[in-house]
């Protein structure tokens, strides 16, 4: 990303219950699943090019944040199955109007004790004036997206 004062990393952890292959594996493999486990935020995520589970899949979010119904187009832009990684680029929609640049990085790590896992999200934007925000709330909502995730897939098990 290019060095400027309208570029920025904001990052947080939550630590779930379930594995982090688990977790992986839902935002990996099965994204079109996560409207299941937070209906509430994640409306639908439907594959628009590619196929699930590939990088370079282009998948269309339908989610609700701020109390508004919006829209992002992304691109799986790269995977690290061994270190149960992913990150996402966003290409168009809503995001878009604020943002140059807006990429997500999220990575579940197990826990030392074996119980549960620990996700790291990075979110790496570029703004497109300085009256724009930074998106704390986004990341917010990644944290609550992680806990219904990990409430659907240990219910699950």
């Amino acid at each position: 990303m290019a060095s400027s004062d309208l570029c920025h990393k904001i990052e947080t952890d939550v630590e779930i219950k379930a594995s982090a292959q688990q977790f992986h594996d839902m935002f990996w493999k099965r994204p079109h699943h996560i409207s299941t486990a937070c209906d509430d935020k994640i409306h639908a995520c439907e594959l628009h090019e590619g196929d699930w589970g590939t990088v370079g899949a282009i998948v269309v979010w339908h989610y609700t944040h701020d109390g508004e119904r919006k829209v992002a187009k992304v691109l799986v832009e790269a995977v690290d199955e061994e270190n149960n990684s992913i990150t996402f680029r966003v290409l168009e929609g809503d995001l878009m109007k604020e943002y140059k640049s807006f990429v997500a990085h999220i990575q579940a790590t197990p826990k030392s004790d074996g119980n549960g896992c620990k996700v790291h999200w990075i979110i790496e934007y570029e703004r497109l004036h300085d009256g724009i925000d930074h998106p704390e709330t986004l990341l917010e909502f990644a944290v609550e997206v992680s806990k219904d995730m990990d409430a659907h897939l240990i219910s699950n098990n």
